[in-house]
């Protein structure tokens, strides 16, 4: 967590420790999903909303904006196709 300037420095420090490009390639900083949060809860909504979406392969767009089924059978990709 924290701002994109901390975020590099995190990687800059890490690097210096000996840490792989393929192992911070997996952190995500800043995290969450562009909600508007504002609030210390909206902003956890916000982090849960991009963990669910990341683990569930989801495109993190709005319903109004996928076409086709909006829930697909466990462990299959969704194409993603914007209206």
């Amino acid at each position: 967590m924290g701002s994109r300037r901390t975020h590099d420095e995190r990687l800059r420090l890490l690097r210096q420790e000996g840490v792989t490009d393929g192992r911070l390639a997996r952190l995500r900083s800043p995290i969450g999903l562009d909600l508007g949060a504002r609030t210390p809860e909206e902003t956890a909504v916000s982090i849960a909303a991009e963990i669910i979406a990341h683990t569930n392969q989801g495109t993190g767009l709005t319903l109004t904006r996928i076409t086709g089924p909006i829930h697909r059978p466990t462990g299959q990709t969704r194409p993603v196709s914007a209206r």
